[in-house]
């Protein structure tokens, strides 16, 4: 079948993403142009964090990123061709500030559908892993030397399988029959993090759970257990702190590069639409965690290890991934500062922070 390829940049790695038939590229808007040129500029263009219950912001951003819902009178009015397309068409926006030609390090290839042979090896398959309390579900196995993961987005309803090869230089997302775009695309989403983690890991280079806010041109990355405040405390920078923006809320990637550990904006955001193709020194980690009193502490590497570790975004059921990950994680422990900070969600919490990041560059 026909495929459509594009190749994007993403922690300084070349990853492609192939379609085959039906499935396209969703064209941008002229708007949706304009905005992808800041971002891949690096600009800041006002995109905020956003908490839980600031449901507004999403919609200040949504309009920022030219977000256009199709309503029943909009569909009604399109052609059985058009509305097959529509079907078909991958929202790939947030990749496209990242888009860059090159030889690619690994390839995702999205297919018409799963073939029968897949569905016929079902019984061969060894399970070693499953994510099922909260939705998404998903459950990984092995069969030879090829990963194959099963997506469930309900209970009892099956959106695809992703298998990568031996090597990590390839993955295949098959969606199951009748999945439109938006579910296609959430899974696909999540087998390029996995390809990514897996390709990358030998090369220095982590995908970290965390918020990136940059001051001054380095910057710091607060983490800790979800619902922890990592994205509020961000904003807070961002509301207190001049010269702050937002490099990533969500899932920034770490990369050792002549020694130095640089962070960089990514795809992944989370629930806010912060695609910047940026990248910074690292400056500090802080670890959140709610406290009624502001303090902070630094710690120690081995401390330092294991609150880095813990919000590594990797498969740690993998032996072979996570033995590639741990030296970074190591390095990152060893030459970063990294802090434990209790707060509230004020003010007081970004100058406390604050203040002992820079009192210990200036010891």
């Amino acid at each position: 079948m026909m495929e459509v390829s594009r190749t994007y940049r993403i922690g300084g790695h070349l990853f492609q993403v192939s379609l085959e038939a039906p499935w396209s590229f969703k064209e941008l808007t002229p708007q949706q142009e304009t905005l992808v040129g800041r971002l891949r500029r690096g600009e800041d263009i006002g995109i905020l964090s956003v908490p839980a219950d600031r449901q507004e912001q999403l919609a200040v951003n949504d309009e920022l990123m030219g977000k256009v819902a199709m309503t029943r009178e909009k569909w009604e009015a399109l052609s059985p061709e058009e509305k097959d397309a529509y079907r078909h068409a991958l929202d790939f926006l947030q990749y496209a500030p990242f888009q860059e030609e090159g030889t690619p390090l690994a390839t995702l290839t999205v297919h018409a559908g799963v073939p029968e042979e897949l569905e016929a090896s079902r019984p061969q398959w060894r399970q070693v892993t499953a994510v099922d309390e909260i939705l998404p579900i998903y459950y990984g196995y092995r069969l030879g030397g090829r990963t194959i993961y099963a997506f469930y987005p309900a209970r009892d309803v099956l959106a695809g399988y992703f298998v990568m090869n031996e090597d990590y230089t390839r993955g295949d997302y098959y969606p199951c029959p009748k999945m439109g775009p938006r579910t296609t695309l959430m899974q696909v989403n999540t087998s390029l993090m996995i390809l990514f983690t897996f390709a990358a890991a030998p090369l220095d280079t982590v995908l970290l759970h965390a918020s990136v806010t940059r001051h001054l041109g380095r910057a710091n990355l607060f983490f800790g257990v979800s619902g922890t405040g990592k994205s509020t405390h961000s904003r807070l920078w961002h509301q207190y702190v001049p010269d702050s923006d937002l490099m990533n809320d969500d899932n920034p990637i770490i990369r050792f590069v002549d020694g130095k550990a640089m962070v960089y904006g990514s795809p992944w955001s989370g629930k806010t639409l912060c695609y910047r193709n940026v990248q910074a020194p690292v400056r500090a980690l802080v670890r959140l965690e709610q406290a009624p009193v502001n303090a902070i502490e630094p710690l120690e590497p081995l401390q330092a290890y294991a609150s880095v570790i813990a919000a590594v975004s990797t498969i740690r059921w993998d032996h072979s991934v996570m033995d590639r990950l741990i030296p970074t994680v190591e390095r990152l422990a060893m030459t970063v500062p990294c802090y434990h900070l209790g707060c509230r969600p004020d003010e007081e919490a970004v100058r406390v922070c604050r203040e002992a990041i820079e009192k210990n560059e200036i010891d």
